[in-house]
């Protein structure tokens, strides 16, 4: 089950308590103190797992603990120290506090970690408060508390590629099409209710990762249908690729219709976030088998007049496919280049 979004509570194990405690021993008349330190308590970490893709494990557990730390004791021995505790996380994770809503950490390359609790230190024993005036110190320091805070998780999908559009575009087609990705298929608005993700293969040994998003409609960005729960999900994608169904355009004005396919597509993106309308896009008409050829026509005249590049395809024919991984993958490689340029990065070959 694909889950997005989980509150859970984190502590971090509180320090063990110093000691006090006097050396006993045979022939020791003046032993002295012996007390020991507390252990400290464990921390709580979120850990990026490439292997996990929904939160949906925190449906059943939203309590993480470290263990708290051993008090000290005589003989000066130290108390254990608490047990750390990892917790995996899908990457793309966003980790918020929630009563502030502040950002803690954004966890975006696998093996990333973040300290979301602390672990309490222990405290020190009488022998640490002996001192040439005061031999017989009787005086130990509590272990401090561990963190404890709620947590808001927010997982937003990595993906190079996002396929957006309007219900039954043929997203779910395509991506099925050009990776192993396998979701429901049917000829019925939002079908898909929860993304996707696929590995496209290009070139030889070249691979990316595109995401097949849920259908946005008119209003998505106030709530309307499923829009506003998978449009965060298009954030972190570098490629937007906008399809519309040619087939489904009417016949009395496709050029109007497919102007207004397009712009209400558009307007979602940028009333929900501005800097996903300045993205760059490709735009396909889907369905080329059972459009005419006004229709696509009408679609590749919205692209012109955007100056986007064009694609025409059927994924159920496989007709046009290898001409956009190309592209895509093409673009991907330029887009990567410059981010490196601006980094200071070289190139990788």
């Amino acid at each position: 089950m694909f889950i997005d979004e989980a509150v859970i509570h984190v502590v971090g194990g509180d320090g063990g308590n110093g000691c006090v405690a006097f050396r006993r021993e045979k022939f020791v008349p003046r032993g002295g103190p012996s007390g020991g330190d507390g252990g400290d308590g464990g921390s709580v970490t979120l850990v990026a797992d490439r292997g996990l893709n929904t939160l949906y494990p925190f449906r059943f557990q939203r309590r993480f603990a470290a263990g708290r730390g051993g008090h000290g004791k005589g003989d000066n021995r130290h108390g254990k120290n608490g047990a750390a505790l990892p917790v995996s996380v899908p990457v793309g994770t966003v980790v918020k506090d929630r009563e502030t809503g502040e950002v803690v950490g954004d966890l975006v390359e696998e093996g990333q970690t973040l300290l979301v609790a602390a672990g309490g230190k222990g405290g020190r024993g009488n022998a640490r408060f002996a001192t040439s005036t005061n031999r017989a110190p009787r005086r130990a320091d509590p272990g401090t508390k561990g963190d404890q805070l709620d947590l808001a998780l927010e997982l937003k999908l990595l993906a190079d590629v996002a396929l957006v559009g309007l219900p039954n575009a043929g997203k779910s087609t395509l991506i099925s099409a050009i990776s192993a990705a396998r979701p429901k298929i049917a000829d019925y608005p939002f079908t898909t209710l929860v993304p996707n993700l696929g590995v496209v293969s290009w070139e030889r040994f070249r691979t990316f990762v595109a995401a097949d998003v849920p259908g946005l409609i008119e209003g998505a960005h106030e709530g309307h249908g499923l829009g506003i729960r998978f449009l965060k999900h298009v954030e972190r994608s570098r490629l937007l690729v906008h399809l519309v169904d040619a087939a489904a355009l009417g016949d009395a004005d496709q050029i109007a219709e497919a102007e207004k396919t397009v712009a209400t597509i558009e307007h979602e993106l940028a009333s929900f976030q501005p800097e996903l309308a300045a993205r760059e896009r490709v735009l396909v008409a889907t369905k080329d088998d059972a459009a005419s050829p006004a229709q696509v026509a009408a679609v590749a005249a919205a692209a012109a007049r955007r100056g986007l590049a064009f694609f025409a395809i059927s994924a159920a024919a496989r007709h046009g496919l290898g001409a956009l991984v190309s592209h895509l993958g093409t673009r991907l490689d330029a887009l990567a280049a410059r981010a490196d340029a601006r980094h200071g990065k070289e190139a990788v070959p």
